[in-house]
Formats: C-alpha cells, structure tokens, sequence
C-alpha cells in the first residue's frame, strides 16, 4: 500500500552527477531529437509517478516561444524540506544529484516510469537554466539552476492554496546541437498514450509558439479499451466490445484490451509502467503464446479443425488484431534507461497465465464470438500457406534467371547499399527519361505501369503474386511481411518518383501503404524518399529556371527583369514531358534536387490514416478530404 506521506526521509542519494554532460547519451539515448523529446518524456514521467500513486489527475505541458518547455502536475509537490543525511533540501537533491529521488522507496511510489532515478537531474545537467516551482504545505517554493547548479537555495515565495509541481526549462543548444525545437505532434503522441494508460488522468498539450495556440486534452476514462477501440476505429470489428483482461500476481499488474477486425495487419501495443516497450520483451512473450495456445485449443472442436492438417500460427492468430498490453512491475529490468524492451523472466510466465485463463474463460461465454476469431484465422493460415507457395514458385523463377532480377529494372554498378538508390518511377515514358538522365554507377531505375493492388484490401498471398508489386519486392530484396529482412536491403535510399496530378498522388499513396503494411521497417528506418519534380519550367533567351510550386514561380517572376509576355512559362503535366537533361537537373541530381523523407513519427496515427484513406469505409474518407480541403491549393484534374 502506497504511503500517503511524503518528505524528505523518502528521498534516497545514489550520489553523483558529472559525467551526464559529458556522455548525454548514456541517459537519455541521443543528442538528436529523439533525445531532446526525452527530456519532456523524464519530467511528465514523474508526474505519471505521482498519478499512478493517486495523488494527480491534471499534467499540463505547454511548449513556449524560444524552444522554452514547461511541465506542471497537481500532485503532492517535490519535498523541500531539509533532507536529514544530506543538509540541503530535498528538492535540490532531486534535481542536481543523480539517482536521488523517491522511486527507490517503494513506500513512496509502488511502480514508477522513472525507475533509475536519473530523469529530472538530467534534464536539469543537459538545461542552459532550469526553474523549479513547488506548492505544498501552504506555501510556494522556488529555485533556479544553470547547468544542473543551483543559483541560490530553495526560496519560500508565499502562502498558496495550490498544490503540485512546475518544471520549466531551456535545453542547451552546445549540447542538442542538431536541435532544440520541439515537435508537437511527436509529443502528442506519447502523452495520448499515457492518458490511455492512466484513465482518469487530463494531460493537456498546449503549443504557445504559434500565434494561436494550439491546444489538445487527452483524458479517457475507459482506459487500454478505449485506446483500442480509438485504434479500431473506421475499420470494420469481428465484435462490438474489446475484451478486457486485468489481474494480479505476485506484485505484477497485468491488464490486456484485444480487438479483432476484418483487415489484415497487426496493432499491438506493449508497455510496462507506462513505457512504451517497442522492442517487446518477456510480457509481450508470454500474451502471444497464451493467444496461440488458447486458439488453438478452441480449433480442436470447432468445425474448421478437419480442414486444418497443421496448427494455427502466431501470425494466423493474429491477423486482424488490436491489442494493448499494459503491466506494472515493482522492479522491472530494462534494457538501458530508454527502457525499450523488458526482461524480467518471470512475466512471461505470470502474463501467459493469466491471459490463458481469463481468455479460455471469455470465449466459453461467448461462442459467437471465437467462432469468428477462429474463422478469420484458418483463412489467414490458407493464406499464409498461399503465400509460401508463391513465395517458392518466384524462388524457382528467379533460378532459372541469372541475375534473380525483374527484366523493366535497370540496376547500378555500385554494390554498397548505403551507396544505392532506386528511382520507382510511374510510367514507361519517365523511365526511359529517367534510365537516360541517371548516373548507372549508383542510381537504378525501376519503372512501374499502371495502378497497382490496393494491399489494404488484400491478404499477402495476393500481395506477392501481384505482377505490379512482384517487381517491386524482387528489386528491392529484403522479403517481404515476416520474411522481410531489412538488413538484405539493396537501396538504402527508395525514392518514389511520380507525376504531379491526381494520379501520381494516388500511385504513391497505394505505394506507402504497401511499404507501410508489408515493409514497416523501411518507413521505421527512414528509406522512402518522394522525389520533387518542379512544376513549372521559366525560359526567356537562353535563362532557364525551375519552380517547384505557384508561391515560388510568382516570385521567380518578380526578379525576371522581362516583360513578362517574353517569358515562357511551361507547366509539367508529367514526368515524361522532360527530356532526360531535365530530369537530371531538376530531380535526380543529389547536388540540386529536392526530396521529401518519409518518416514514421507516430504508428498509431499512420496507421488510423491508412485506414481511413485506403480502407473500405467511405464515409470517414469522405470527412478526411473535407476536413484537409483546405490546404490543398492547387489540385489538378
């Protein structure tokens, strides 16, 4: 039972700070902006703390002008008063002395994110300057540190009603060198999914940068089933309700929310104290291995089990399926303090358990429903079974051929993938332009035709045996779904080059979503480019140049010092208008060509847009182009 007092006799010194600055990534990951984001994730993890220990219900974190970020809690407020080993207050322990703070005793907090007791000190050590406001005992305390030093002692500014703490800080630009600037939506994203996990709990995302700032308010009061039913919405459930799993054993909290619908791919979600455990670990283990087993289990007596020579799989079981898993545990062990995968060998087995029970006993009670879940999973097995099938037929195929490459790719000389690239080119046209204009010792043209197969749609046995898609897969060489091996990759860069109109948009829509569904890991690892054709071509005399929009053809034209009758203004309907000259210049030239990097910030939300854009529901991609219409400026038809 959590201690509802809280003073200095619970705060514990692990002693010593200094080697933070000079080796940051050891506490928090990186230097880039994944670690610069941690820094806000270190602060609101302690007022998660002091949520999960029922004394907060309100986080406020507000980003404001200057790259300045400012975290506030209603909960009990940091202790200020003198710490008895230590002669300073408590408040200047936890933030200037690595490894103090209350999460080593565990009267204080049962479970906690911040777990290495290293979080707020080492925001405090990477900050230029730090600000800490704490109201408790009636009264407002203040102090101020540069560096992680304090400037003066723990000042008591006056009586107050209020209770809670206020963390406001400036990351050190000689540290973050890359960046200091938060982004919204990267943030957004974790505090969503701590609101999800707290019900009951208001986390508000306020953006006072902008002129008008913008503001979110995450609070779900139905918990891990809620955020499933928010991660199942606009697709079609096999049931109405989540299923909902929670117990207890020895200390360790188990709570499991499932979902299944009729696409093909897999959302799951683990985490543990909160943390977002990417990697998985023994939890995550142990809910798989109850799920295949229980299903496997109600297959022996269903009416599909004679079609079934072989068991279900893991994947089979989890086609279609939305899962959260959510533990606490007293002392869990990480890999590292950016706590990505979970080790503790005894979960598995606590985690295997109590789903396998409380799953048994739910789809005893619900026949209709497992009846469905079952049915879903033999055609996911027949598919998979399809899917290996073709997989073998392209093998043998792609014996008989020398190269195992399709005939429409024209490769590169260049062996090092770091040093690759392929251009993914939409029509035969802007390939032969594009095969032309290249340079063949690093860049390889694979050109496409046609529309390809809407994947969202379809199961992998049709993915791999699409004569749109069969290229793509081939050329690129890492497999594909559960096969896929990012490290046989042979182009680290993938660039999408299409035409700028609607069809160009569409043809690269339908190859996002492939890559997204079948090839997560190349969006994860930052490989898919969309190249940048200009739109305009400016010529008077012998005065060429590029326009990539209308903002910047109006302002090319102000600095043509013509009449503006004697230039000529050509607008590119596709890519096969440019000659291969052209096409170097503008698009392919790494020294002057412009691309956009697709990047995968929030999983969650790419795929609820996948849904909503590729899915069979209309209505919600009916409200998504009205709800954007109005950043669209010029669409063309």
């Amino acid at each position: 039972m959590t201690s509802p007092s809280y003073s200095a006799n619970n705060i514990t010194v692990l002693k010593g700070l200094e080697a933070v600055r000079k080796r940051p990534g050891m506490y928090i990951g990186s230097t880039g902006p994944d670690g610069l984001h941690h820094l806000v994730y270190e602060v609101v993890d302690n007022c998660i703390d002091e949520a999960m220990a029922g004394f907060c219900d309100k986080i406020l974190v507000v980003l404001e002008k200057n790259d300045i970020v400012r975290v506030e809690d209603n909960g009990r407020g940091i202790p200020v008063d003198i710490h008895p080993g230590e002669g300073v207050s408590a408040l200047e322990l936890v933030l200037t002395r690595l490894h103090a703070g209350g999460k080593f005793d565990k009267g204080t907090y049962k479970v906690s994110g911040g777990l290495h007791g290293v979080g707020v000190s080492v925001v405090n050590a990477l900050s230029s300057w730090m600000e800490a406001w704490v109201s408790r005992d009636g009264y407002d305390h203040f102090q101020k540190y540069e560096t992680g030093l304090p400037v003066d002692p723990v000042k008591r500014m006056g009586e107050t009603e209020k209770r809670g703490t206020t963390i406001r800080w400036l990351a050190d630009s000689s540290i973050f060198t890359e960046t200091t600037t938060y982004n919204f939506d990267v943030l957004s994203t974790r505090l969503r999914e701590l609101a999800f996990l707290n019900s009951g709990i208001s986390i508000i995302l306020r953006d006072e940068r902008l002129s008008v700032p913008k503001e979110l308010v995450f609070s779900f009061e139905g918990g891990i089933s809620h955020f499933v039913t928010y991660l199942n919405e606009n697709k079609t459930v096999l049931h109405k309700e989540p299923i909902y799993i929670s117990g207890e054993r020895d200390e360790i909290i188990v709570e499991v929310a499932l979902q299944y619908n009729d696409t093909y791919s897999e959302v799951m979600l683990s985490f543990v104290n909160d943390i977002n455990t990417r990697e998985g670990g023994t939890h995550l283990v142990g809910f798989k291995s109850a799920l295949t087993r229980v299903l496997n289990e109600f297959l022996k007596s269903s009416k599909h089990a004679k079609k079934m020579e072989d068991s279900l799989s893991g994947d089979d079981v989890r086609e279609g399926l939305t899962a959260v898993l959510s533990i606490k545990v007293p002392e869990p062990q990480f890999e590292g303090q950016t706590k990505t995968k979970l080790g503790n060998s005894e979960v598995r087995g606590i985690v295997d358990g109590l789903v396998n029970d409380q799953l048994t006993l739910y789809f005893e009670q619900n026949p209709d429903v497992i009846n469905q879940i079952i049915e879903k999973s033999v055609l996911a097995a027949k598919a998979r079974i399809a899917a290996r099938q073709a997989r073998d037929a392209t093998r043998r195929k792609s014996a008989m051929d020398s190269s195992g490459l399709p005939g429409k790719l024209a490769d590169c000389s260049e062996k090092d993938p770091a040093q690759c690239e392929i251009y993914i080119v939409e029509g035969d046209s802007a390939g032969g332009s594009a095969k032309m204009g290249r340079n063949r010792r690093f860049q390889a043209i694979l050109p496409l035709w046609g529309k390809m197969l809407n994947v969202e749609k379809t199961r992998i046995d049709k993915v791999i045996g699409n004569d749109k898609l069969q290229p793509v897969i081939s050329s690129l060489g890492a497999g594909i779904g559960e096969s896929f091996d990012v490290s046989k990759l042979r182009y680290h860069k993938i660039i999408i080059m299409a035409d700028a109109d609607v069809d160009g948009s569409h043809i690269r829509t339908l190859l996002l979503t492939f890559f997204f569904r079948y090839m997560t890991d190349l969006v994860k690892g930052g490989f898919i480019y969309l190249a940048m054709p200009p739109l305009y071509k400016i010529s008077w005399e012998r005065n060429i140049l590029y326009a990539y929009d209308d903002a910047e053809k109006e302002r090319l034209m102000k600095t043509i010092d013509r009449d503006p009758e004697k230039v000529n203004i050509q607008r590119y309907k596709g890519l096969g208008e440019m000659n291969p000259d052209q096409l170097w210049e503008t698009t392919m030239n790494p020294d002057s060509r412009m691309m956009m990097q697709v990047t995968l910030d929030d999983a969650v939300e790419a795929d609820r847009t996948f849904t909503t854009l590729m899915g069979e529901h209309v209505e919600p991609r009916r409200k998504f182009i009205e709800d954007n219409a109005v950043y669209v400026s010029n669409l063309d038809v």
